[in-house]
């Protein structure tokens, strides 16, 4: 099960658990569209693979299965991610 994290990793902004503009990695790796689509180039910079938009859960299903509070690091090295970025420019999501 997702756990919804509560905020983006890359800029800090609030992402509730109905946030339209939550995305994940494969690992739940979690950024708002700007920072997943701008700034990280639809690169995690934690294992290399694509965004998708995060799925909101129902209420009735939040109630029984609530979101993590657990707030992860907020930290993006653009100088790092730029070289971690080179690697996957030009390779497909479905590729990496």
């Amino acid at each position: 099960m997702l756990e919804l994290r509560p905020t983006c990793e890359g800029c800090g902004k609030s992402l509730p658990p109905n946030a339209a503009d939550a995305m994940i990695c494969t690992y739940e790796c979690t950024f708002c569209e700007v920072c997943a689509l701008t700034t990280l180039r639809n690169v995690c910079p934690n294992c290399g693979g694509n965004f998708a938009h995060r799925p909101i859960r129902t209420r009735a299903q939040l109630a029984k299965h609530p979101a993590s509070t657990d707030v992860h690091p907020v930290a993006i090295d653009p100088a790092s991610h730029a070289s971690f970025f080179e690697r996957y420019r030009d390779v497909p999501p479905g590729e990496r």
